[in-house]
């Protein structure tokens, strides 16, 4: 349904920074609901190559899915409407799904979560940016250091009805300066956790064969020897990184 269906548009995120349409792709009679976002629609940024966040994104869906963590929903590049884009599977979100990642007062962080970040609200009063100690999160927040991602905000993160915890957006990955901005730095400085590791090693593996030339259909040549470089990095240091002090580690907005 994914690949061949009909895409038929819904609507549109409007809260999105480039064009993210809501589609139904519909083939034979069957159909599902996903996000179309076309390369058309992405709007120019000054750190990243025009017309490639898309690619980006799917590159991310394959580094997840080579690694055999099931963090990033299926993601496929395929013509559309508005022209070739990229097509995600819609991520149906229960409406008692418990928060992953929360602004709470200072003096009431919940216990078993880890703060990230501190602030003053516009009241005055002390705040604190905090994300769940969830060993899913905890796997994504391993993804998020391989591919560079530049941009995991809460709003990106989802938990599915079936219990998956997904990110989502991932157009600003894989750039070749360390680029890394998250609101999940609440395991800086530990060991990487077994799942996160074993997926390291099979990417390590791939990337000296197919898993090489697939991402140089997405990603340019200096991206992908970055890439493996990170790779090769984290499989003899297994840490999650500590935040950089040169510039800014949290995207914004963090939510």
């Amino acid at each position: 349904m994914l690949t061949e269906g009909a895409l038929e548009i819904t609507g549109r995120l409007t809260d999105a920074s480039n064009l993210t349409l809501r589609a139904i792709a519909s083939v034979d009679g069957l159909s599902m609901e996903c996000v179309y976002k076309p390369i058309r629609g992405e709007r120019p940024l000054w750190d990243f190559p025009d017309g490639t966040l898309a690619h980006r994104e799917v590159a991310a869906r394959r580094i997840a899915e080579y690694a055999r963590w099931d963090c990033v929903p299926l993601t496929i590049m395929r013509a559309g409407p508005y022209g070739s884009g990229m097509v995600q599977c819609w991520i149906e979100q229960p409406g008692d799904t418990d928060e992953l990642v929360d602004l709470v007062p200072e003096d009431d962080i919940p216990g078993g979560w880890l703060p990230v970040l501190r602030a003053v609200d516009v009241r005055g009063d002390d705040v604190a940016v905090v994300h769940a100690d969830d060993a899913k999160l905890q796997l994504l927040a391993g993804f998020d250091v391989v591919v560079n991602n530049a941009d995991r905000k809460g709003s990106h993160i989802l938990r599915s009805e079936d219990g998956r915890v997904l990110g989502v957006d991932h157009g600003l990955c894989f750039h070749t300066d360390d680029k890394l901005r998250t609101i999940l730095w609440g395991w800086a400085g530990t060991p990487l956790p077994e799942d996160v590791r074993e997926g390291l090693h099979r990417l390590a593996k791939g990337m000296t064969g197919d898993l090489r030339e697939d991402m140089h259909g997405y990603l340019t040549v200096s991206e992908v020897d970055e890439l493996a470089k990170r790779i090769d990095y984290l499989e003899m240091y297994p840490i999650y990184p500590m935040p950089p002090r040169g510039r800014t580690p949290i995207p914004w907005p963090p939510l």
